[in-house]
């Protein structure tokens, strides 16, 4: 039997043991200076030459010997002839010799064609440009392992070098490992996964300075991986082995590290990112990264990024922290340093971060992120309210001009930020699914701008209102129609098992996916199932929930599900069959202090316009004959019924 380790080494530990274990031998190459821009220099950078090389006029005027000058005032001018007491000069000329001094063309009256006058003495070199003012033949111009900027690229060429020595970018080897991989493709078959990790660490390599080398996908055999890794080292820096990091049956890297080279690290005590293999072959690092995104990129910037500043001799950068509440509890495990993607709100002038989703392999979960909140292995979690470090992956300026909405998912959220950013690129507009209870919630706790809501009320057959009053009572809000949609079965293609009501749901073999408590379309399915007498017990899937009206169209086209309810655009985008239930009103919620601000005014002119209306009523399914309208508010004087 394969030996199978797996080990909790402190991620710290972990990337000291790598530091320490390499030593970066950077090769030298000299570029043209114009070209030099972000690369990192191999040695100090002399001047060749003085900047300026002479004596040059700083202003447009004349030249002068400045004793000539001396007792020159408006009761006594000094008049100067051409030639002899003075020559005429530009912005940049030599100054002849002779002359000590620049007198302002703005200072000097001219008498006749010769002869000038002056009111005003000027001191020795005065407005003169010495040789040497700006570089001195000798000095140095920019240390050794510094990163070249635009304007040290001038001063470079000031200083007469035309070539630079700078260290060569260091080359990473890429190598993504699974059978079950493809090239990226738009039509994948199932059982097949589109390989995109070494796109995204092709990416961050570039950014930090490196060459990425991408070899391809090697399929999940140990002597391909092997014979992979091998050819790899000779000619790279360093290597990236992608999947196979754990200790599975076709987890290959840790045994394949072993053989060629050194293991030092088999798994760091973090989450996500345990199952990371860190070792040497030929003196090379190798870094096994687990396949899962956010854990591949996590580890990525752990041990790539580090390696590759250890590379140049540099400090790593570090990312922006800011003080932030913590909106809902977080909770941690002892022993494991916690990593939580959060999203970031600012809200009265304090911040509020929200986790996102903790799953390893949820690509979109880092795409959202406006932050990372770091958990030390000895904390348990942070409860609502505590303040909280995080470091940023957004600028701070962005994350104080984004609008964060939260609430029930719907598409027209995306269309009004596509908008509110053509309107004004200053500002943002970000969205999170968490059901319409859920948007309610964030706006009583004060996490949230606004919120989707679509709550049917069983008893008064009205939408979102009498939840607002329940919940919201003690707070000033306004409630803005957004928009009308039909809500719907989704069914494959012609709706192959016959369904068309709540009963059908209850036949044997249907199974049905529904959306996470606190979501409107959940409430409506319940309401549905009340008045047609139909037990949820007997409904196979119920307690399957998704958190988006697209996430229910992919699971009935991908077959994991026979039907759906959601709105008519998610089924038009899965190419599914939508058999129409019910219209309902789709609405935000948001606080008064919000609706008079300068941000929620933006946003309800973009819900009042024409291309709003135009773009979401071109989806199917919606309709926005009332958007915008005020249907309810406390504290607002300019109320429209309904």
């Amino acid at each position: 039997m394969r030996k199978i380790y797996l080990e909790d080494t402190p991620l710290t530990e972990a990337q000291q043991q790598i530091a320490n274990r390499i030593r970066f031998k950077p090769l030298v190459e000299v570029i043209p200076t114009r070209e030099a821009l972000g690369r990192v220099t191999a040695q100090p950078i002399y001047a060749k030459v003085s900047m300026p090389n002479f004596h040059a006029s700083a202003m447009d005027g004349i030249a002068v010997k400045a004793e000539k000058t001396y007792g020159a005032d408006e009761q006594h001018p000094v008049r100067l002839k051409l030639a002899i007491d003075y020559v005429e000069v530009d912005t940049g000329d030599p100054i002849p010799d002779g002359f000590d001094a620049v007198i302002m063309i703005e200072h000097v009256h001219q008498m006749d064609e010769e002869t000038v006058e002056i009111l005003e003495a000027v001191a020795p070199w005065q407005h003169i440009r010495p040789i040497g003012e700006d570089v001195v033949i000798g000095e140095v111009i920019v240390p050794d392992r510094h990163k070249l900027r635009p304007v040290d690229l001038g001063a470079i060429l000031a200083g007469g070098n035309v070539t630079i020595p700078v260290l060569r970018k260091p080359r990473v080897a890429i190598i993504p490992t699974g059978t079950e991989l493809i090239e990226p493709s738009d039509s994948v078959a199932e059982g097949e996964i589109i390989e995109f990790n070494g796109t995204v660490f092709a990416a961050y390599l570039q950014e930090w300075g490196a060459v990425p080398v991408y070899h391809g996908i090697v399929k999940d055999e140990y002597e391909l991986i092997k014979c992979a890794v091998k050819s790899a080292v000779q000619d790279a820096d360093m290597v990236l082995l992608n999947a196979g990091s754990s200790a599975g049956r076709e987890d290959f890297t840790v045994h394949v590290v072993g053989e060629l080279g050194e293991v030092l690290t088999h798994g760091v005590a973090t989450r996500p990112g345990k199952p990371v293999v860190v070792g040497v072959v030929d003196e090379k690092p190798v870094i096994g990264l687990p396949g899962y995104p956010v854990s591949a990129y996590l580890n990525l910037e752990w041990f790539a990024r580090s390696l590759i500043f250890q590379y140049y001799g540099m400090l790593e950068p570090q990312r922006q922290r800011i003080s932030a509440t913590v909106g809902r509890r977080i909770v941690s495990v002892m022993g494991a340093e916690d990593f939580i993607r959060v999203t970031i709100g600012c809200m009265d002038g304090q911040f509020i971060a929200n986790p996102l989703t903790r799953s390893a392999g949820v690509t979109m979960s880092m795409v959202r992120a406006d932050g990372m909140l770091r958990i030390p292995p000895g904390n348990l979690g942070y409860e609502q309210g505590e303040v909280v470090e995080v470091e940023l992956y957004r600028p701070l300026e962005q994350i104080q001009n984004t609008i964060v909405s939260t609430g029930s998912h719907d598409l027209s959220m995306d269309v009004l930020h596509s908008l509110i950013r053509k309107r004004n690129p200053a500002r943002f507009l970000v969205s999170s699914h968490v059901g319409s209870m859920g948007g309610i919630l964030a706006i009583q706790k004060g996490e949230a701008h606004i919120a989707g809501v679509h709550l049917f009320d069983e008893e008064t057959g009205t939408y979102n209102q009498s939840y607002i009053e329940k919940y919201l009572h003690d707070k000033e809000v306004v409630l803005i129609q957004l928009v009308y949609r039909q809500q719907g079965w989704f069914v494959k293609k012609g709706n192959p098992l016959g369904i068309s009501s709540v009963h059908d749901l209850t036949k044997p073999g249907i199974t049905y996916i529904n959306r996470q408590r606190g979501a409107g379309t959940r409430l409506l399915f319940d309401y549905l199932l009340a008045q047609e007498a139909v037990n949820r017990a007997d409904i196979y899937g119920y307690s399957r929930e998704a958190v988006s009206h697209l996430s229910v169209a992919a699971a009935v086209a991908g077959g994991t599900a026979d039907a759906g309810l959601g709105i008519y655009s998610a089924a038009a985008a899965m190419d599914l069959d939508f058999i129409p239930v019910s219209e309902e009103r789709y609405d935000l919620v948001m606080t008064k202090a919000f609706y008079e601000s300068s941000q929620g005014q933006e946003l309800l002119s973009c819900i009042r316009s024409e291309e709003f209306a135009s773009e979401m009523e071109a989806l199917g399914g919606y309709s926005c004959r009332d958007s915008g309208k005020i249907v309810y508010s406390t504290g607002l004087s300019e109320i429209c019924e309904e």
